[in-house]
């Protein structure tokens, strides 16, 4: 894998200084604020910079104006400057409620739409590509034949839309999460974005996971923008449940907020849409949802009223699945998709390899006797292809039939039949 400096590593934008800096309209950090209080009660300052995610300068500047219209107070001073707790006046109160009732959102504050923007134009520049070495790194145990990786690798260094297709059970929503391993370098992602006086949560805890520590990133990330933070290239992937609705804007009644859809959460990542063709929408539907993401890397989107925004949407696409190409899409929507790699059973060498590392993660014994009778007898014998998800499962059953049986899991002509006649009835694939 490419190792890069924390000084190559995109950082998080710098913290705002005033009001003004933070690109936001006043009235909405005092709203923010006076909710925060309303929830939290008697706070102090720096926990209230916590829920607020913004920089104790900008947040007294907030305060200040809030004390001038007697919203709210100081409840209690301590030693240090800094050492100071606020609480809602009764007026402050009654108008923090009747800013919960018109939008019950209360996290962190947002960032313009214009600042995400450009920090996503910024990463897009400072982003390491995929090279040889990282496939070759990610793929080393997978048995895929060298095409393959070469296919992948191609794609993924040039940003380009892939579909893997073949038999279900050939290894191609395995391949497909693996893609994301090969994505290198940190994002900075916005706990929320504002768009006019709408605010978008993007932040997902499943999909932006923290980066692995490196020296000098904690110091980097506490010197940022606390309304910013830095994560792993995300992934995200989607199955049948997809329907025209999930890629556009959800709004969150309890959150008072908008829910961004999942191709804005795999912004500089990976957006995985797999079982192409099982969707509750037709796949050329799906593929002319997302046109303007595979021609330009940017994606519209609208909100209530016809307030429409397009923002830079720059995540690697991978489309899984064991229908024919050609059957689900038309030649016009093919093209779209930049590299079709067909995956197929493995070659006999290729699947006996990847049975034996199956073994090994399980501690059990593969002796040839064992190999060749599963390929040999129970694969030819009933036709069945040398799959990439077989081994795993074969072994797998094994496994389970000794611990129910409470002996030592072995690889033999007994143990495989057994295993075998779980997966296929009478034998039969």
């Amino acid at each position: 894998m490419i190792d890069f400096a924390d000084d190559e590593q995109p950082l998080l934008p710098p913290p705002p200084r005033t009001v003004r800096d933070t690109g936001l309209e006043p009235a909405m950090l005092a709203e923010l604020a006076g909710k925060a209080l309303l929830g939290a009660g008697r706070c102090h300052l720096a926990a209230l910079t916590g829920r607020l995610r913004l920089s104790i300068n900008v947040l007294r500047e907030v305060l200040d104006g809030l004390q001038g219209e007697q919203v709210v107070e100081v409840a209690a001073r301590g030693d240090a400057d800094i050492d100071v707790q606020y609480q809602l006046t009764g007026i402050g109160r009654q108008r923090a409620a009747e800013w919960l009732e018109r939008s019950p959102y209360a996290g962190p504050v947002p960032v313009p739409l214009d600042a995400w923007r450009a920090q996503l134009q910024r990463q897009a520049l400072r982003l390491p590509p995929v090279q040889a070495a990282d496939v070759a790194t990610v793929f080393a145990d997978d048995c895929l034949p060298p095409r393959i990786h070469e296919l992948v690798g191609a794609a993924m260094h040039a940003g380009r839309s892939l579909c893997l297709y073949g038999p279900s059970g050939s290894g191609k929503s395995t391949l497909a999460r693996k893609l994301g391993r090969l994505l290198q370098g940190t994002v900075a992602v916005p706990y929320a974005v504002a768009v006019g006086g709408a605010i978008i949560q993007l932040y997902d805890a499943a999909v932006h996971l923290a980066p692995p520590p490196l020296p000098g990133r904690q110091a980097a990330a506490r010197g940022g923008d606390a309304r910013w933070l830095l994560s792993q290239r995300p992934v995200v992937q989607l199955g049948p449940e997809l329907d025209a609705g999930m890629l556009d804007l959800c709004h969150d009644a309890a959150g008072g907020c908008y829910l961004a859809p999942p191709q804005l959460k795999a912004c500089h990542g990976l957006l995985i849409i797999d079982d192409l063709g099982r969707q509750r929408w037709p796949a050329p539907t799906l593929l002319n949802r997302l046109a303007q993401l595979l021609d330009t890397g940017t994606d519209q989107l609208a909100l209530p009223g016809g307030h429409a925004f397009s923002v830079p949407c720059r995540a690697a696409l991978a489309f899984a699945t064991n229908l024919a190409p050609q059957a689900l899409l038309d030649g016009a929507a093919l093209r779209r998709i930049g590299y079709k790699v067909a995956l197929g059973p493995l070659p006999e060498a290729s699947y006996r390899s990847l049975l034996r590392q199956q073994c090994r993660a399980r501690g059990m014994d593969a002796d040839d006797a064992a190999l060749a009778y599963l390929v040999g007898e129970l694969h030819r014998g009933s036709g069945q292809p040398l799959l990439a998800s077989l081994p795993h499962e074969i072994v797998a059953r094994v496994a389970e039939f000794a611990g129910f049986a409470g002996t030592v899991p072995k690889l033999n002509p007994a143990t495989l039949d057994q295993a075998w006649s779980s997966m296929f009835a009478d034998g039969a694939a």
